[in-house]
């Protein structure tokens, strides 16, 4: 199973991607009010064709815990928007300095550098307020809008690409790597499972199990993309590989070896696959998102 796509594992993940498109698309529809070069970006980042595996794990979550996917799909597009922020800015020169992004020129190259990161800077606060507008309650707005400005801040994702940056280059350890990337990658994932959770009201044992999923899924994932990276094929991925490889970037195959990260991947899965355990059948498309995370090819 190498030429897959994400939603041909099932056709309840296939509609549920369409539904996320959709809503994405209607989240992004301005009207007066917003420039329409700026609208612009932000939609060709963010609608561009990609993975959503993200929004996917959040509305997967949901369904797992007895939640309805329309009660979840505000946290599902919310998850969506910080990341297309994310990359938006990590592609910019300042910092990964990337041209390639989605199979398309990134957002920087495409709109210019200013207008860029105005796209990234809309795409912020854009997710917390179809939070705190859509979630089902309040309870839920305000558990959900933590949730994700957690995983997104200055401890998690932003301090893990600040580390990143800072330490890409160097003589790095695992431990140090690890530590980057549970933050930088893990971070949002698990925080995709949570809000899913908790956008069906789930129990605290069912959102900390499927916090645990995440992490060890996130950093999985990240494993992956420095393989795919080291041995990937540039019009599958949609964007440069080997570039981390030719610069002496510190990756997980630099470290580890092509081996032994892709075993240490393929561990992290069934690891995380066990933790669902007490989901029983009802886990099955998380278990199917997890299995393509190790053989997917983009």
């Amino acid at each position: 199973m190498s030429s897959f796509q994400i939603e041909l594992f099932s056709p309840a993940i296939g509609h549920a991607k369409q539904l996320i498109e959709t809503q994405l698309d209607r989240y992004t529809q301005f009207g007066p009010g917003c420039p329409a070069a700026l609208q612009q970006a932000i939609r060709y980042s963010l609608l561009a064709p990609g993975k959503r595996l993200r929004p996917l794990l959040v509305v997967t979550a949901a369904e797992v815990c007895g939640g309805a996917i329309l009660d979840a799909l505000p946290a599902a597009c919310a998850v969506e928007m910080i990341h297309a922020y994310s990359l938006i800015h990590d592609d910019l020169p300042a910092m990964d300095n990337d041209d390639l992004r989605r199979g398309q020129p990134t957002c920087h190259i495409k709109f210019g550098e200013a207008t860029a990161i105005l796209a990234g800077d809309a795409l912020l606060p854009l997710a917390f307020e179809v939070l705190a507008r859509d979630s089902k309650t309040p309870v839920i707005a305000s558990r959900s809008c933590l949730t994700l400005a957690q995983a997104a801040g200055a401890r998690e994702l932003v301090g893990g690409q600040a580390d990143d940056l800072a330490g890409q280059f160097s003589q790095g350890n695992l431990e140090m790597l690890q530590g980057i990337h549970h933050r930088k990658t893990a971070a949002l994932l698990a925080a995709s499972l949570k809000l899913g959770a908790i956008s069906a009201s789930a129990s605290n044992d069912s959102i900390e199990q499927l916090e645990n999923f995440g992490r060890k899924l996130g950093l999985a994932f990240q494993i992956t993309d420095d393989l795919l990276d080291f041995r990937g094929d540039q019009d599958k991925m949609g964007k440069r590989v080997r570039k981390d490889q030719n610069l002496g970037k510190l990756t997980y195959p630099a470290l580890l070896g092509e081996a032994a990260s892709q075993a240490w991947s393929e561990r992290l899965i069934g690891e995380a696959q066990s933790i669902l355990a007490p989901f029983g059948d009802r886990a099955r498309p998380l278990h199917d998102l997890a299995a393509y995370v190790v053989q997917r090819t983009q």
